[in-house]
């Protein structure tokens, strides 16, 4: 059950959706070209709470479930995609391992600094030879006979990297066996001695999002740093947040999806060619029809996925459904919204030549199409397989 009550959650999706409208979408071409969110609507955002949102109210947070969680997600996707990236790790894949599996102690010392955003929290999993699928981490961490654990490794991609304060950090403690994936999960603060994190890197969109390369030398953090004091929840810990944030970008997409429906809408209906509104064209009609089928069918699942993966009967199928579809479902209404613009779509200034670029990534994170593909497909094999034995 969420700690917020319907009528409460509606006047909290009233303030996001206006403070979106009004504050960041006027801003997305300074957003863009500065590839940074401006100190003014980061502040603004942690006043309405945004940067905890997703975190129980004991720590601080607004103790939003899912189901109100991707309402909000879709408000985040009508704007550029940075403004959610700000926060995102900390009410997401950073802040739900703590919330889920962190000691007592451990969720004591960061989850209110992470709920007020005075604390901003990197999941540092993906690695150059692993990424979808951590099975293949090599970044270690060995236990020393006082019983600190010393890191070494190397990670790329780290959302927030270059602007965090503590690194989720996942880590080989040994070989996986009958025990477990031998992953563990370490809280270890961005300034502990032997932590490099690189220069921010420069993406094909999504700018003001910032990722990084982090690396390891040496890094030695106490005992009471490993997630939940225990060696093999660190794959669980990851696999959880995962299935979580997929339904959180799914909810994401169908927002970018709305937008670049509205921009394609308002063009239509005031462009014309020869003296005729392209909106009154046929095939534009179609192209606007598809989009808007794309997109409440992505609703839909949406909000069916995250209804069973709060009451616990599908976090691992639908949150894959979800994620494949609307990521995929963005990529073609952003095509389409740029074939209606025309030549202006694709022209730096214009809305939808933004938004395609910054959607291609959703297909990436959080597990490629590819992943939840095999997710899917094997979840359902499986369970052909158990109802076949009986």
């Amino acid at each position: 059950m969420s700690q917020v009550s319907s009528e409460d959650f509606a006047q909290i999706k009233d303030a996001v959706h206006e403070f979106i409208r009004t504050r960041v979408v006027p801003r997305e071409r300074e957003i863009a070209d500065t590839d940074a969110i401006p100190d003014d609507i980061r502040q603004a955002a942690k006043d309405i709470g945004l940067f905890g949102y997703a975190i129980p109210q004991e720590w601080g947070g607004l103790g939003l479930d899912l189901t109100q969680d991707v309402e909000l997600a879709m408000e985040f996707g009508y704007t550029a995609l940075a403004l959610r990236s700000m926060f995102g790790t900390n009410n997401g894949i950073a802040g739900q391992v703590l919330v889920n599996f962190g000691t007592d102690e451990q969720k004591g010392q960061w989850l209110e600094g992470i709920a007020s955003g005075d604390v901003v929290a990197s999941f540092a999993l993906t690695e150059p030879g692993a990424g979808s699928n951590p099975a293949g981490l090599r970044t270690k961490a060995v236990q020393q006979d006082d019983g600190d654990w010393v890191i070494d490794g190397a990670k790329c991609f780290i959302t927030n990297a270059a602007l965090s304060n503590l690194l989720v950090t996942f880590a080989r403690v040994r070989p996986a066996d009958e025990n477990g994936p031998g992953i563990g999960a370490f809280l270890i603060p961005t300034d502990t001695p032997g932590v490099t994190v690189a220069e921010h890197d420069e993406k094909m969109g999504q700018q003001g999002a910032w990722t990084s390369d982090v690396h390891y030398d040496g890094v030695r953090v106490p005992a009471s740093a490993l997630v939940g004091g225990d060696v093999d929840s660190g794959y669980k810990a990851a696999m959880t947040s995962l299935a979580r944030g997929r339904v959180h970008i799914a909810a994401l997409s169908v927002g970018s999806a709305q937008r670049a429906l509205d921009e394609s809408l308002r063009h239509a209906a005031v462009t014309t060619q020869g003296g005729t509104p392209i909106g009154d064209f046929q095939l534009v009609q179609a192209h606007l029809a598809d989009m808007q089928t794309g997109i409440m069918a992505g609703r839909a699942l949406v909000r069916d996925a995250a209804a069973k993966y709060v009451s616990g009967e599908d976090r691992r199928i639908s949150p894959s459904v979800a994620k494949v579809f609307c990521t995929e479902m963005v990529g073609q209404v952003a095509d389409k919204a740029v074939q209606i613009h025309g030549g202006s779509g694709y022209m730096r200034e214009m809305t939808v030549e933004r938004i395609y670029r910054d959607v291609r990534l959703l297909r990436l994170y959080e597990g490629t199409s590819e992943i939840q593909r095999l997710i899917i497909g094997g979840g359902l094999v499986r369970q052909a397989k158990k109802a076949a034995k009986g």
